[in-house]
């Protein structure tokens, strides 16, 4: 049987930017993709703290140590410019490995995105 896991998480970043007219997805600086393990194209689940909303679309890689978080399209009537959100990622694993998996979870500083 398999099981859907907590992959990978980045705890509470600010939202840098809302763009309507955008296709759709979230912009996510490359350095916290790749830090906690979020591939470009990758299913992500958004929990906006300073409202409630919760959403889904796709991570795309902004410019590395930018602190860029841009929620684009669509998701941009969802959140506003400085809300606080934790943007998460599941994998279907086997049960059996579900046991020893580890997921990757990064906490910016919320205030620049940064991971220093």
């Amino acid at each position: 049987m398999q099981i859907q896991v907590l992959k990978s998480k980045i705890h509470r970043v600010r939202v840098t930017g809302a763009d309507l007219n955008y296709i759709g997805s979230i912009t996510i600086d490359e350095t916290l993709m790749e830090a906690s393990n979020i591939f470009e194209g990758e299913k992500v689940s958004i929990v906006n703290i300073n409202n409630g909303e919760r959403f889904e679309t796709y991570a795309i890689p902004g410019p590395k140590n930018s602190g860029e978080i841009t929620l684009n399209g669509p998701a941009a009537r969802k959140v506003q410019k400085d809300d606080i959100i934790i943007i998460i990622a599941y994998g279907i694993i086997e049960m059996s490995e579900a046991k020893n998996f580890k997921p990757s979870v990064i906490f910016p500083n919320e205030e620049t995105n940064s991971l220093q």
